[in-house]
């Protein structure tokens, strides 16, 4: 690692995360140019095969799969996603592990240097969003960690997210859904668009999305990428035991039948780990893999926040849904769980949300809802989300079985809103933790927590 010196530099990763959020005087400001010119400063390239994932949802999904696979094949990986549950070194793994705090902060340095300029430099001093920043910091980072293979998450859409000044060798774009409409668009189309400018041309593009817009397809065909579709050039099918993958014929088509299903729980994640076994593919004559490391890969895979089910009682759920799409997903595997007396809720949100279509959809399936508050401006506030249900729960009684679910609980911090639901709660009801990564990071704080009223009180 370089250690460049800047005057009167932050020394801590908290001072320099606190440094980037004060540069820019947006939070997010889409678009390429401010930050391709501090990369190219920095000289700031990955001399590796790089697997750039976009879409709505199944993006930490696919990335963590990727990442597991790969391991088990023997490669170093390395990983960027965002955003973060509880510690900002997550949002940057290498071989299996986020990197140490003392491996960013020479990083940080760096993109200080090249942003600030030197005398004669075009542009002179240049300004950077907190992700801008971030990313280029993160991007760095990866190129002096000796990679084999780098797994980037696209942050916000694709074209103009600052992930995209890198080029990819292979894109993977996720399901499409509506958020993020006011940056994006007010439609699939329109949001598809954006999602497609992660591809190159001639380069492969899987498209995991059983139903991509086809703004998507369009974009492939425009541009020359070598399309690999879910449903056309790849398929699974599988019971309640096992499920199986193969590729069409004119892609090669290697098989895999009998795998287990993957690790990360929930009905949509056969979709993701298609569109994995697809990358993996298109990348194969550059990084080898074995069935034996895909079907490890996809056994041993983790990643907190995606339907999480902590053992003990009450059974707690953890979710970082946060758009009608996903919680319509997380809906759709707590109703697969089976019975439970009931179902408690600790819900916070950020406000420019779709929050009506998530909670109606949802709603059905709790009895008791604790409301939080979330420590950014963009969440909405406890006392909003309750009011929002209230009226939810009395113009669509349906909504509610019985009447019973009501709000029960107005709190200041998810992990207030959890206590209070353990204690509300019978051994035998489950709590659903869900509407944010701040909502569930929140609840992650000092690990992950122990079940029981007991515990949780203290």
């Amino acid at each position: 690692m370089l250690d460049i010196p800047v005057p009167d530099h932050p020394t801590s990763l908290a001072d320099w995360l606190d440094h980037a959020e004060r540069l820019h005087p947006v939070t997010i400001d889409m678009g390429l140019e401010r930050v391709q010119r501090v990369a190219r400063r920095m000289g700031l390239a990955l001399d590796c095969p790089v697997i750039t994932v976009a879409g709505t949802n199944g993006k930490g999904s696919t990335c963590a799969m990727l990442e597991a696979v790969y391991t088990q094949s023997g490669y170093r990986t390395g990983v960027y996603t965002s955003p973060h549950l509880v510690h900002f070194e997550e949002r940057c793994r290498v071989a299996g592990a986020p990197v140490p705090t003392e491996d960013l902060l020479p990083a940080f340095a760096e993109v200080e240097v090249a942003r600030k300029g030197q005398v004669g430099d075009e542009g002179g001093e240049i300004s950077l969003s907190y992700f801008e920043f971030t990313t280029l910091a993160i991007l760095r980072t990866l190129s002096r960690s000796g990679l084999d293979v780098a797994i980037l998450e696209v942050g916000l859409g694709g074209r103009l997210d600052a992930v995209n000044i890198i080029d990819t060798d292979c894109a993977i774009i996720t399901s499409i859904a509506l958020d993020h409409m006011a940056l994006l668009g007010n439609d699939r189309e329109a949001i598809g668009f954006e999602k497609a400018g992660i591809m190159r041309t001639g380069r492969p593009v899987v498209v995991s999305d059983p139903v991509p817009p086809q703004s998507v397809l369009d974009r492939a065909l425009e541009i020359g990428a070598d399309l690999w579709r879910l449903g056309k050039d790849f398929h699974f099918a599988g019971d309640q035991q096992q499920w199986g993958w193969a590729m069409h014929p004119s892609h090669g088509g290697r098989r895999y039948a009998g795998l287990a299903y993957p690790a990360l729980r929930g009905a949509n994640q056969l979709v993701n780990a298609s569109g994995v076994l697809a990358a993996v593919e298109a990348l194969r004559p550059r990084l080898p893999v074995t069935a034996q490391a895909v079907r490890n890969g996809l056994a041993l895979v983790e990643l907190p926040g995606r339907f999480q089910i902590v053992p003990g009682t009450p059974t707690l759920v953890l979710d970082v849904a946060h758009n009608p799409h996903s919680v319509a997903a997380l809906a759709e595997n707590l109703d697969a769980m089976g019975f439970y007396p009931g179902t408690h809720a600790v819900f916070g949100a950020m406000a420019d949300k779709d929050l009506g279509a998530m909670l109606e959809r949802i709603a059905p399936l709790i009895d008791h809802w604790h409301v939080t508050d979330l420590p950014l401006p963009r969440a909405s506030k406890a006392d909003a989300l309750a009011a929002l249900l209230d009226a939810l729960l009395d113009a669509h009684p349906v909504v509610s079985p019985g009447g019973k679910s009501r709000v029960a609980g107005r709190h200041a911090t998810p992990m207030d809103a959890l206590r209070a639901a353990v204690s509300a709660a019978d051994p035998a009801d489950r709590i659903v933790v869900f509407g944010s990564f701040f909502t569930v990071g929140g609840v992650l704080q000092d690990g992950v927590p122990r079940m029981s009223a007991k515990h949780l009180s203290a």
